[in-house]
């Protein structure tokens, strides 16, 4: 009875180092697994990105070999028929697509994240509708006649952005509450912005109506130039902003029980969003749904390794790449990019409130 016993006690004492040895193993390969996953599908992205770029140059509207873009774009070519189409009118549009895709997708995904709701997108809690307001002022009221629309554009988004933090602000800012004022904000934004379009004649509310619904490429080089710049600026601090996000969305407890300052944190990365989307909205308009569809989409891409900045970025710069080439070179007629990316948007939407509604996320 007692050797029974003993043998038992040892295959029980044997088995539970085994046991948690296999553990151990399994979470070394899950780690690994993630860590490798957060490597490859943001680089795998923007490879797709860059590829979908070259392409365009060469189906434009001049058809090109990839040997004559490339020559182009290195400053080896001798054709300047050629150099003038990929230089001068081709590659501004890309640029600018692969910009504010980037921008709105990175800062599609900080709100996201933030607020942690899926439907806290920039294009809902008013920053667009902001920048909107400010950009129709700018053809509709007299003074400010001759100021540059995406400057005015910039400035709206920013005033917005600081009004909904300042009345969010109560010992805090939680994300229900910031939501719920931005919604508000942004219809306040539209009322006036309608307001503005009936003072206007009929040649400025057609102007004003085009900048509303979003195009890639309606802004110059300084516009493209200044959106660029920022974002190779912030490059190197996506890797905080990411770790930031990652504690806020732990909870309030938690968070301030790893050592987290919660208030500025959130100052911090609603300030990166707000920045982001101001610029990419003084480019191209109040594009709809990119920032909303780019991060979770990212997300099911990267799996465990969720809440990639840089893979959401990627997915606003390929969505914002296809959305321009169909609406320019696809469709009969050139349409806005706003048009497409809002016909592929909303049934997402419809899709994203059902199921959220379902689960209960909602808000």
């Amino acid at each position: 009875m007692s050797t029974a016993t003993g043998t038992t006690s040892s295959t029980t004492t044997s088995a539970a180092p085994l046991s948690a040895t296999h553990a151990a193993i399994v979470v070394r390969r899950h780690r690994r697994m993630r860590r490798r996953r957060a490597i490859v599908v943001p680089a795998a992205l923007l490879g797709v990105a860059l590829v979908l770029g070259l392409l365009t140059l060469c189906f434009g509207s001049v058809r090109l070999s990839f040997g004559q873009v490339l020559g182009s774009l290195l400053g080896t070519g001798d054709n300047a028929a050629v150099d003038f189409i990929v230089q001068d009118l081709a590659v501004p549009q890309v640029k600018a697509a692969i910009g504010v895709g980037l921008a709105l997708g990175a800062a599609g995904t900080i709100f996201q994240q933030l607020l942690r709701n899926p439907l806290a997108s920039p294009d809902f809690v008013g920053i667009s509708a902001g920048a909107s307001v400010f950009a129709v002022a700018g053809l509709a009221v007299p003074a400010l006649a001759g100021l540059s629309i995406p400057v005015l554009a910039l400035v709206g988004a920013l005033v917005f952005a600081i009004a909904m933090y300042l009345l969010a602000w109560r010992d805090g800012v939680s994300g229900y509450r910031f939501i719920l004022i931005g919604i508000g904000m942004s219809a306040f934004a539209t009322s006036i912005t309608g307001y503005l379009l009936t003072r206007t004649s009929l040649t400025e509310a057609r102007e004003a109506l085009h900048w509303l619904t979003g195009s890639i490429g309606q802004a110059g080089d300084a516009e493209n130039n200044v959106l660029l710049v920022v974002l190779l600026l912030l490059a190197p601090t996506v890797p905080v902003l990411q770790r930031m996000l990652r504690n806020v969305e732990l909870g309030d407890d938690t968070a301030r029980g790893l050592g987290t300052r919660l208030e500025p944190t959130r100052l911090a990365l609603l300030g990166v969003g707000v920045l982001l989307t101001a610029l990419a909205t003084a480019v191209a308009g109040p594009i709809a749904f990119v920032a909303l569809v780019a991060g979770p989409v990212a997300d099911r891409l990267l799996g465990p390794a969720r809440g990639g900045i840089v893979a959401a970025g990627a997915v606003g710069a390929i969505l914002c790449l296809v959305a321009d080439y169909v609406a320019v070179q696809v469709l009969p007629v050139e349409m806005p990019t706003g048009v497409v990316t809002g016909a592929v948007g909303a049934p997402y939407l419809l899709w994203l409130l059902a199921t959220t509604n379902r689960r209960g996320v909602g808000g």
